[in-house]
């Protein structure tokens, strides 16, 4: 059993930022005690293009240059327009497995999947399990913001807590892996960002379908949002070792490369983190190459080993 609510919330509260690192470490060896770090080659490819009648080439086109860099999966996301039914993402996905067999499809978010539903006049559960047999592999949690509907949401808009928790019950009990994230700096309090780790352990605990957790700062010059400092090193660190505290049933934790760079992705490897995610995806200042990724991961004690979208492979390279 992972930390109390109370627990948690002292935490956030607490100046001990290295006393919160090292329980949040000792939780990492508990789980992790063979000392590795892993990391994923995958890209983000978005559908708008082909949605608006440009065909699936362009797509598979991208699908292709992520491939010739080694890439072992893709992560489809983008806006789902009242035309884009179930019917063209089946004919999305089919199209892309026919190309690409071996690819490994982590793609739709929740609200992607509950627009589809609608515009389909589908149940989720249906929608999903359409999905599935066209292709989908498994369901990035990227969207979740904070899980707590007083908090004014960025990408979920129209859908709820309850909306999004239903997604991923869903698609667990199809035997779908998903992924789970909390994006806070956004305005919410702790005690919204406790209730966000509530809603993702209680669900784990129903499913187990959650293979890893990343929490990431908001980033508020990026989204062109005024009115919001971004969160610091000490805060983002903070959050991280909270997460891995409280989410003990959760494997897998991040520290995220592509939000927060380098040096600041090796230190939270001592305050929880067990993997830092995908090196394509990095972009910007925080972009890298796997060598300089791999590096920093054996600068920080660890052997960096390379890992399938849901942690069931690790490439021992």
């Amino acid at each position: 059993m992972g930390i109390s609510r109370n627990e948690a919330l002292d935490c956030f509260r607490s100046d001990d930022l290295i006393g919160i690192g090292m329980e949040a470490d000792a939780v990492r060896r508990r789980l992790h005690p063979e000392g590795v770090v892993s990391y994923v080659i995958d890209g983000r490819v978005t559908y708008t293009e082909s949605a608006t009648g440009a065909g699936f080439d362009p797509l598979c086109e991208k699908i292709s240059n992520i491939v010739a860099r080694g890439g072992h999966g893709v992560m489809l996301q983008g806006d789902v327009t009242p035309a884009l039914t179930i019917s063209w993402f089946h004919g999305v996905f089919r199209s892309i497995k026919k190309r690409f067999p071996a690819i490994w499809l982590h793609s739709l978010s929740a609200s992607e999947i509950l627009s589809i539903a609608e515009h389909s006049g589908l149940t989720v559960p249906d929608t999903i399990a359409r999905l599935r047999d066209a292709g989908l592999d498994s369901i990035p949690g990227d969207d979740a913001d904070i899980l707590d509907d007083e908090v004014q949401q960025g990408t979920r808009q129209k859908w709820t807590t309850a909306d999004w928790l239903a997604v991923h019950r869903a698609a667990h009990k199809l035997g779908i892996q998903t992924t789970a994230t909390m994006t806070f700096g956004c305005g919410e309090t702790m005690e919204h960002r406790v209730n966000h780790l509530e809603a993702v352990r209680s669900l784990q605990e129903e499913t187990n379908g959650f293979a890893s957790f990343t929490p990431w700062s908001f980033a508020p010059k990026a989204a062109s949002v005024q009115g919001f400092e971004e969160a610091t090193a000490v805060e983002y660190l903070k959050t991280l070792a909270i997460s891995r505290m409280f989410l003990d049933n959760v494997r897998n934790v991040q520290s995220n490369l592509e939000t927060q760079g380098l040096k600041v992705l090796q230190v939270g490897l001592r305050f929880g983190g067990n993997d830092v995610g995908s090196v394509m995806l990095a972009e910007g200042a925080n972009a890298a190459t796997e060598e300089q990724l791999r590096q920093v991961i054996r600068d920080a004690g660890f052997k960096p080993v390379q890992r399938d979208t849901v942690y069931r492979t690790m490439f021992l390279n």
